[in-house]
């Protein structure tokens, strides 16, 4: 909605791996304002007039995390914005010297690979959003350009005809009795 803010909220513990993927999809200039905001009220992240972004950070302190989109700037035009809002595991300080241990080679390739599937599926989903986007401006733009080609023809037959009309009366022999 215009001039509208939302706001999402995620709660997490100290040193978890928190991420913003966003996209504007749809709505005036494809621009809105964003802010991350720690449990102290502190701002982790401040963005504004941005039509895409990705933001990770680690969380300083346990609490609840708020994302926030604002439409504020604009005041006739809704916006669509597609977002993902992404927390890693937490980490547990008193395994952290178990898990070095016990942790294998196999472990750490599925943990690579894991998030090397995410970030091939966030970035599809943004190929997708975008392609919608360039659909919409092509098939608009593709509507005009045939409006102007049948305003074009129009035109050239109106003038077509006007000049047959006006060379048969010139050369119209007119006598007078």
């Amino acid at each position: 909605m215009p001039m509208l803010r939302n706001a999402f909220f995620e709660k997490t513990t100290a040193g978890t791996k928190l991420g913003l993927t966003f996209e504007v999809a749809e709505g005036g200039f494809l621009d809105i304002d964003v802010t991350v905001t720690g449990p102290d009220g502190k701002s982790v992240y401040k963005g504004t007039k941005e039509t895409n972004g990705k933001y990770t950070f680690v969380a300083h302190m346990d609490g609840v995390y708020k994302f926030c989109f604002s439409n504020q700037m604009s005041t006739m035009t809704p916006k669509i914005i597609m977002f993902s809002i992404e927390a890693g595991e937490p980490v547990k300080p008193e395994d952290k010297e178990e898990n070095e241990k016990h942790k294998n080679k196999l472990e750490d390739m599925i943990q690579e690979l894991s998030l090397a599937m995410t970030a091939v599926k966030h970035e599809q989903e943004y190929m997708e959003v975008r392609e919608r986007i360039h659909r919409a401006i092509n098939d608009s733009t593709n509507s005009r350009v045939v409006l102007w080609a049948f305003f074009e023809s129009f035109v050239l037959v109106a003038m077509t005809v006007g000049q047959i009309y006006y060379l048969k009366r010139f050369f119209e022999v007119r006598r007078v009795i």
